[in-house]
């Protein structure tokens, strides 16, 4: 393991982006191709600590039929402000502005990490803090392809939970393959919200009670962070702007 990755393996980034973008069907191909050629390209920035293309789903089923082919996210660990905000000039988030009719940007500071993602840990050792604002949830799996048809037989009463609480401002899929490598994002008016649906919401938490012995993924990660920022068009995200998740039942907006 090279110094870099071991210090960037235990120190927190100061800062992690989030970006999203609205596409139409008509762009599907080019989109495609920016899915095939920017990973690479993404991960050379300068600045970049580590970084991930993502597909995304509506958010209302989190399953293998929920893909959304016309937004697309990017999810980027930087060494600085400073690097971030040259991404918009880059090679890659140039590509996608100009196949993109919408697009947000969330700005996040990690507060709590645990598992890896391709073998590391991106986020570090976050040291928490107080937070009042919002905050979003990022969970990620490969699922381990004997326990997938169980795994999919016990999304829906999550997602049909999910869609209705309390404090929910915005929720979709995301994933790195249409099969077997999932995640969720969604972003809370506050902390208390979340720790209520993770650890309080019945379906929610017999779904974490299996985890360990359903033996569901190979590999996991659950992140938590603070929104700094949320920047450009929200409605790609599926925001709900007073809170309410009785108006947040689909992920378009």
């Amino acid at each position: 393991m090279s110094e870099r990755t071991s210090r960037h393996s235990s120190d927190a980034p100061d800062l992690v982006t989030l970006h999203v973008w609205r596409t139409s069907r008509g762009a599907l191909p080019r989109a495609l191709t920016r899915m095939a050629m920017d990973p690479g390209r993404l991960r050379a920035l300068p600045g970049v600590r580590f970084g991930k293309l993502l597909g995304t789903g509506t958010g209302t089923g989190f399953g293998p039929g929920d893909a959304d082919l016309t937004r697309w996210a990017a999810l980027t660990v930087w060494d600085s402000p400073a690097a971030a905000a040259g991404f918009d000039d880059s090679p890659v988030g140039s590509a996608w502005a100009r196949i993109a009719h919408a697009r947000a940007r969330i700005d996040l500071r990690p507060l709590s990490s645990r598992g890896e993602w391709s073998g590391q840990r991106p986020f570090g050792e976050p040291s928490g803090g107080r937070v009042t604002g919002p905050v979003l949830a990022l969970t990620r799996a490969r699922l381990r392809a004997r326990r997938a048809a169980t795994f999919w037989r016990a999304v829906p009463p999550v997602a049909a939970a999910l869609r209705d609480a309390p404090g929910l401002l915005a929720r979709f899929g995301v994933g790195e393959a249409p099969l077997g490598w999932q995640g969720t994002v969604s972003v809370w008016r506050d902390p208390a919200d979340l720790v209520a649906f993770a650890y309080r919401h019945p379906e929610h938490r017999a779904a974490i009670m299996r985890t360990p012995t359903a033996g569901w993924y190979a590999e996991e990660l659950f992140a938590r962070f603070e929104v700094r920022d949320v920047v450009g068009d929200r409605t790609v995200l599926g925001w709900v702007a007073d809170g309410d998740p009785g108006t947040a039942k689909g992920g378009r907006a």
